[in-house]
């Protein structure tokens, strides 16, 4: 019995080990263009599949547009 229990543990402990050791991808398929303006007012951000405005006007109100590709607004 205890001999099952040694082989179990050492099992499991490999599983564990072989798992945790495995290569995951990582997703950088996704491209991105970020402009921001001399004077910080405006940025935009550009990426596969939307377009972000981001303004602050003079009184200090920020503006954010999204558009998405595929969207008619």
């Amino acid at each position: 019995m205890k001999r099952f229990f040694k082989v179990s543990l050492l099992l499991f402990a490999m599983s564990i080990s072989l798992v945790a050791c495995r290569e995951t991808k990582e997703s950088d398929d996704m491209t991105e263009e970020v402009n921001v303006s001399e004077d910080g007012q405006k940025i935009k951000i550009k990426t596969d599949d939307k377009k972000i405005k981001i303004k602050t006007d003079d009184e200090g109100n920020v503006k954010k547009k999204v558009k998405i590709d595929g969207d008619d607004n």
